[in-house]
């Protein structure tokens, strides 16, 4: 390095700086920098020469093949496919062929302005090394002693230029599948479906099929831009291809990053980048929030998956659901509340709108809601049917048979699941001609409640006994007291007779025998002793608020008198046509007195009339105890009522009639209307009572309104209504003119009960039935004379003389029944006006 200093004594020059310095001559010695860099201008002054004579080779190259095209077509002819088709490859291969020599010629430019820019970098650099060389009195260029490493020119424009044709590539794809499309229909005339609609279609069947379908194709799209982004970066700029990918990679992830980018080439391809990332962001957000979206509206419309077990299953929507539903949540209550599911083909929204509607306290239960159909395995599963321990089917407002099918098809649908069902499936059916079919197809699982035929016999038990609807809704109802069955190993070899007085706070009222198989026996001799195995059948408040205690010592005494209340005959008018009516008619003919009348009156004309009852199975020529009276008119005009003897009857059923049973409230307008008709005609007819009796007042009616008036009628005849609707309830609760039965609240109380415990179904069953034990008021003077003191417990010991077990009674001033007393074994002063509620058989 200190070889080419001058020698110390010689005088040193003035050195020109480098901007001034140009030798006169060019010199022996030449800087290795200085020659590089001469080298680098004479090869980018021909690589500018070299474009032109390509152009022209190309054009030159064209002429030819033009024209031989041209020969061609004149020469041969090979049909319109092939020339078609001909054309369109060539028309691809130019198209192919300008894109790859513009692109070259692009990234020629770029690569020369680049190297224009590393020339004016270095320039700098060596004046300024000359400035420092020349301040400390020498020149001191050092020869570069390695020569930077530039990447290869053709690598880089083959990744130019093959980002650029697979960038163009599917848009000649398309244009060459429309193009085919429409050559193949013009040359066929007939009429097919387009390439372009079959990969439309195929498209669309992939990303219905499979659900990863669009993250896939979003993912696959987001590999590819960057791969192809980061291969047209390494074209354009002197970086190696992991930078360009990385840098890709930034650009798609923010499309921020690209405003560092220098230089025309790295600009359009950064901003293109950034423009590709971000039509893939929006379409990830779309997807994401199409998922989302997808997510809440499935929780929002029922269709997730219930994971619960041990819950009650509801399958169905009905005007009974509300009734249904309190009686579950009343029965969930001692046990810290409990989960009831209801699927129905109805929106899940809908639903839990109409049951916050119902305004009753959940007392730690939760009703959960699921949109779906029965009739359908997958929408079963949804609502963990296998792990219900109860399946209530809730029959449909409507048709009878349409309803009773659909209660058919879905037990069908249950015992196909293939999981099999742990709790069991209680059924309302509107007709008790299907109840054998259903029990049929399932089999043990299944009990029936038949809705139509219980009211319809409580309907009649209700008229011949005033007040016998309030203890009906005490025992079937979970609010007082209700059945229970349950095993007490201590009372093994007792007998029946000490069974009954041995429960302080429960009345004991059959036994499930095991022997019989299970049998539930109501009513039974006194003499049965308890055998290993059996069950005690109870009316108590709670399943866990009773228990045996020692036998205590009750005087048994003896009637004060011993007779069976005589049978007189009676006049009872049915207002209205219902489904079942012969079923009604038969079981009044079982119960009622020789010489008693029954009359109908009904828009339905005598003869129709006569063959419908023939056709639902009555015989008329059987009757033996009632004689039918049939009267044609509309319950709802007073003139036609006022042709009716209404003040001799002695008993009157206002029944829904079968033309407006499918909708609640009209059904409950007229018969409340029917009623109000009939309590102001009797009034109007019946003498006033003396007038002792007429100062009494009723609740806060006066003996003077004409409210007070249709009470004065209704202590002369029973009046009972079929309510469907529980609304209006209160309404003929406040006037008490009228011992009404709701129907559909009485329905939902004994499905709750079954639901809870199967084997009380046996127990409704006998106690409906016109055949065997039912529920009877008693006269006090059958037990005991006036002003007797006596515990209840030695009432029911009387009351078993006559083979009856009293489960309660009402005071003389009392308007509600007391089922299952308190303090059963402590005296009192009865009246022979109070009236006591037995079990026991006609």
């Amino acid at each position: 390095m200190l070889s080419h200093l001058p020698p110390p004594h010689s005088k040193p020059q003035k050195t020109p700086t480098f901007r001034n310095f140009s030798p006169p001559n060019p010199s022996p010695y030449i800087d290795p920098k200085y020659d590089r860099l001469r080298r680098r201008v004479e090869s980018s002054a021909r690589t500018e020469k070299s474009p032109k004579h390509e152009e022209n080779a190309a054009v030159s190259d064209q002429k030819p093949s033009v024209s031989d095209a041209v020969s061609g077509e004149k020469t041969c002819f090979f049909g319109q496919r092939v020339k078609a088709r001909w054309h369109m490859s060539f028309s691809v291969a130019v198209c192919i062929l300008i894109t790859a020599f513009i692109t070259s010629l692009v990234h020629k430019n770029f690569s020369l302005h680049n190297q224009v820019n590393a020339l004016q970098d270095q320039i700098s650099k060596l004046n300024a090394r000359l400035r420092v060389c020349n301040f400390l009195g020498s020149i001191d260029i050092d020869p570069i002693s390695q020569e930077s490493d530039l990447p290869s020119k053709g690598l880089k424009n083959f990744a130019l230029i093959f980002s650029i044709i697979i960038l163009s590539l599917p848009v000649l794809v398309i244009k060459y599948i429309d193009y085919v499309s429409k050559s193949r229909y013009s040359d066929n005339g007939s009429e097919q479906v387009s390439l372009n609609k079959q990969l439309a279609y195929r498209v669309d069947v992939s990303l219905s099929i499979h659900p990863y379908a669009k993250p896939l194709a979003l993912l696959v799209a987001t590999l590819l831009l960057i791969c192809l982004g980061g291969l047209a970066l390494y074209g354009v700029t002197d970086d190696g291809l992991t930078d360009c990918l990385w840098l890709s990679w930034t650009y798609v992830a923010d499309s921020g990053n690209h405003a560092s980018s220098e230089g025309i080439g790295p600009r359009l391809v950064s901003v293109s980048i950034s423009f590709g990332g971000m039509l893939i962001f929006a379409m990830m957000l779309g997807l994401v929030t199409d998922a989302i979206s997808e997510k809440f509206d499935s929780l929002r419309k029922g269709r997730s998956e219930v994971v619960e077990q041990n819950h009650t299953l509801i399958l169905g929507w009905s005007d009974k659901l509300g009734s249904l539903l309190n009686q579950l949540v009343i029965a969930n209550e001692s046990l810290g509340g409990g989960i009831v599911v209801v699927m129905a083909e109805r929106d899940k929204e809908e639903m839990e709108l109409d049951i916050a509607k119902m305004e009753f306290d959940y007392r730690g239960t939760s009703v959960i809601c699921r949109s779906g159909s029965p009739l359908i395995l997958a929408d079963l599963k949804k609502v963990s049917v296998s792990k219900a321990r109860a399946i209530v089917i809730l029959a449909e407002d409507g048709n009878a048979d349409q309803s009773d099918a659909r209660a058919l098809r879905t037990v069908l649908s249950l015992t196909g699941v293939k999981e099999g069902l742990i709790g069991h499936i209680v059924v309302e059916l509107s007709d008790l001609d299907n109840e054998i079919l259903v029990k049929l197809v399932g089999g043990d699982l299944v009990e029936t409640v038949v809705a139509h035929d219980v009211i319809g016999r409580l309907m009649i038990q209700c008229a011949r006994q005033p007040g016998l609807a309030q203890i009906w809704e005490d025992i079937l109802g979970f609010e007082n007291c209700e059945f229970y069955i349950k095993r007490w190993p201590q009372l093994d070899g007792m007998q029946f007779e000490d069974v009954l007085i041995i429960f302080p706070d429960a009345i004991p009222c059959g036994v499930k025998v095991a022997s019989c198989g299970g049998k539930i026996v109501l009513n039974p001799e006194d003499s049965y002793v308890l055998q290993e195995g059996d069950e005690v059948l109870v009316i108590a408040e709670d399943d866990d608020t009773y228990a045996p205690t020692a036998l205590p010592t009750v005087w048994r005494g003896n009637l004060p008198k011993d007779f069976i209340v005589p049978k007189s005959a009676e006049r009872i008018l049915f207002c209205g046509w219902r489904r079942d009516m012969e079923d009604m008619i038969m079981v009044l003919d079982a119960t009622l007195a020789p010489g008693s009348e029954l009359w109908m009156f009904n828009e339905v004309p005598e003869i129709e009339r006569e063959k419908k009852l023939i056709d639902g199975g009555l015989d008329l020529a059987r009757l033996e105890n009632i004689r039918l009276v049939d009267r044609e008119g509309n319950a709802v005009i007073r003139r036609h009522l006022e042709s009716l003897p209404l003040e001799s009857f002695d008993s009157i059923l206002i029944l829904a009639d079968e033309s407006v049973e499918d909708s609640a409230i009209q059904a409950d307008s007229r018969s409340l209307a029917t009623l109000l008709l009939i309590r102001d005609i009797q009034a109007k007819r019946l003498p006033y009572r003396d007038s002792t009796v007429n100062q009494v007042k009723r609740g806060s009616f006066s003996q003077g309104s004409w409210i007070g008036e249709m009470q004065q009628a209704s202590d002369k005849s029973v009046i009972i209504s079929e309510i469907l609707d529980p609304r209006t309830k209160n309404l003929l609760s406040m006037s008490k003119i009228s011992d009404y039965v709701l129907s559909n609240e009485l329905v939902s109380m004994a499905l709750a009960m079954v639901a809870e415990d199967r084997q009380i179904n046996d127990v409704l069953e006998e106690l409906f039935a016109e055949e065997g034990n039912e529920l009877h008021i008693r006269q006090a003077d059958l037990y005991l004379c006036e002003g007797e003191e006596l515990s209840f417990c030695e009432i029911i010991l009387r009351a078993r003389q006559r083979r009856e077990i009293v489960i309660g009674y009402r005071s003389a001033n009392a308007d509600r029944a007391v089922v299952n007393p308190p303090a059963k074994r402590e005296r009192r002063r009865w009246s022979l006006k109070d009236v006591f509620v037995v079990i026991a058989e006609e």
